[in-house]
């Protein structure tokens, strides 16, 4: 904020959220770019899936930082926190439905996505 004076610690946390959100919008839209236009190219249907588990997982996040910008951390930390036991939850069921249907890269990526998921939980206790 090119004005000289001193940024706060909100402004900061902000200004990184505000940046971390145009990151996840770019990446998401590359993503569906992607599939639009090679859709037909990929022969893995768990490939597919796994990248639109990603896309799911990035709309969240995408909803959770407006939600936090837009209305500043109050309730933000209990909504985190319901959504990263939804996702958790969610994850927990589809990797015991389809870990056998999954290549050894794409299992190793859910697992420590779930690991992170878990220490973000136990965070909030």
């Amino acid at each position: 904020m090119g004005d000289g004076r001193p940024r706060d610690n909100k402004e900061l946390e902000n200004e990184r959220r505000i940046d971390h959100l145009v990151n996840l919008v770019e990446r998401s839209t590359r993503t569906e770019r992607h599939l639009e236009e090679h859709s037909d190219i990929s022969k893995s249907k768990k490939n597919i899936e796994h990248v639109k588990q990603l896309q799911r997982e990035r709309k969240d996040q995408i909803e959770n930082l407006k939600d936090i910008i837009a209305h500043g951390d109050n309730n933000s930390r209990e909504e985190h926190l319901r959504n990263t036991e939804k996702r958790y939850r969610y994850a927990e069921g589809y990797l015991r439905n389809n870990a056998d249907k999954m290549d050894e890269e794409t299992y190793k990526n859910a697992i420590e996505k779930q690991e992170h998921r878990k220490e973000q939980l136990d965070s909030y206790k």
